[in-house]
């Protein structure tokens, strides 16, 4: 089912509001406009990158129907808990998902994901746990915002390592849906994340490489932890 389908079914239209995070594509967002309700952004967990149920509940109004909890980079939205602020405002809570990969496929990320884990310096590496499916293994370039990490992935880019900026403008900041809203978690997310590779096809030899390539950047960075 699409997301505006999704959204429809639940009952949604216009008048309503809908919670949603900025973290992320613009397409929920979208989904929420073409139903004739208005997408309310709330800030994200930083270790998680899905959206946090306490901003959630800071955000709900009695226009709100619904939060879409949007799991992000392999890892899954606190559901419990978004379920709990639903049950207090009766709010629903409708889930987003990505597109999962075949499980030897995730075996074979969680393995590499592990192997940079224990050799970055200089990095934020991904908060692991047993359900993180690393879908992408995203990092966190610390110092002075974009310049440092889009400083730290053009040398990447220029050793022939493929790295990408996961969000490179959150969606409240967009055009057709900027909104004067503090979301700190959201921007300083966007300004620092920077996903590296794990694919299954890549030798432990290419993952040494990366990381002391990443090591080897230290320089660039003004650590902020």
């Amino acid at each position: 089912m699409g997301t505006v389908a999704m959204l429809q079914a639940a009952g949604i239209g216009t008048g309503d509001e809908v919670i949603v995070p900025a973290y992320g594509t613009p397409e929920i967002a979208e989904a929420v406009v073409r139903t004739g309700a208005a997408p309310i952004f709330a800030d994200i967990d930083p270790d998680t990158y899905c959206i946090d149920p306490a901003q959630v509940a800071a955000g709900v109004t009695e226009r709100t129907k619904a939060v879409v909890a949007v799991h992000r980079f392999g890892h899954r939205a606190d559901i419990a808990q978004l379920r709990e602020v639903g049950g207090r405002h009766g709010v629903l809570v409708l889930e987003h998902g990505e597109s999962e990969k075949p499980y030897d496929q995730i075996v074979q990320r969680r393995a590499h994901a592990a192997y940079l884990s224990g050799r970055l310096s200089g990095v934020r590496t991904p908060l692991g746990h047993d359900a993180h499916t690393y879908q992408q293994y995203v990092v966190r370039v610390p110092g002075n915002g974009r310049p440092d990490r889009d400083a730290f992935a053009r040398v990447l880019r220029d050793k022939g390592i493929e790295c990408s900026v996961p969000v490179k403008t959150p969606v409240h900041r967009m055009p057709a849906f900027r909104r004067d809203v503090a979301l700190p978690e959201t921007e300083r997310a966007a300004d620092e994340t920077l996903a590296l590779p794990v694919d299954g096809h890549m030798s432990r030899r290419q993952l040494h490489r990366l990381a002391a390539h990443c090591n080897a950047l230290g320089g660039l960075l003004q650590p902020a932890f």
